[in-house]
């Protein structure tokens, strides 16, 4: 059986990664040693499509360095998986808005300047790629690495259109509850279409998936950068 699996990589970094050590992360490996292993035993070709965007290195913590991170971190991926891992990429903006001050009540005429940073492009990439890719028959699974509501349309058109001729998982990407905290409940609006849901990655699963602290490549060698 063969799975693509489609990453919310801006879901996927605030959820598990931010302020981890795992963000060297073998996302290839986490889902075909682990996460559709234990899910899905009978999967033996995955792809993984990683949907991500350019960071903006003016108003980024690391700035520049930032930016050669995350260019690094996907060569890596596709220089050990050329053909299994895709880099899909859509873009920010960055413009200036006015949103209300913090009030109770909200006072409509209070308005701060700030800097507004969006991702775009991100949903509407994930939702038509996986549509195309159900219906070209191109996958016996689609599992989505996400918990935005805006994919339900996509799930529910993929669920109407195919039927039960195809599977559907949804990953949660969040780390694994501490054991005094509650555990966030999935998103029912996407797991009302999926065959199965996990509603969080190991803390284990996340650790024993990272790539090798150096990458050579026929060009520069990739490493691992120092402050991630």
């Amino acid at each position: 059986m063969k799975a693509i699996v489609y990453v919310d990589g801006y879901n996927f970094y605030y959820g598990c990664l931010k302020h981890s050590t795992d963000k060297w992360l073998d996302i290839y490996k986490l889902f075909s040693q682990f996460i559709l292993k234990a899910q899905c035993p009978q999967v033996t070709d995955i792809i993984i499509k990683f949907f991500t965007a350019p960071i903006h290195a003016k108003v980024a913590t690391h700035g520049q360095q930032a930016q050669i991170a995350q260019q690094n971190y996907q060569r890596a991926l596709t220089t050990l998986y050329p053909k299994q891992v895709q880099i899909i990429s859509g873009y920010y903006t960055l413009e200036k808005a006015k949103l209300l001050a913090y009030k109770q009540p909200p006072d409509k005429n209070d308005r701060l300047e700030v800097w507004k940073l969006e991702e775009k492009q991100t949903d509407v990439n994930i939702a038509l790629t996986a549509y195309r890719d159900a219906i070209k028959g191109l996958a016996d699974i689609l599992v989505f690495v996400s918990n935005d509501t805006d994919l339900e349309p996509a799930l529910s058109a993929i669920r109407q259109d195919m039927g039960q001729t195809i599977q559907i998982g949804i990953v949660i990407p969040l780390r694994q509850p501490e054991p005094h905290k509650p555990k966030r409940p999935p998103n029912q609006r996407l797991s009302k279409y999926a065959n199965w849901t996990r509603d969080y990655l190991t803390h284990d699963e996340l650790a024993n998936s990272h790539l090798p602290l150096k990458i050579p490549t026929s060009k520069k060698t990739i490493f691992k950068p120092d402050y991630w």
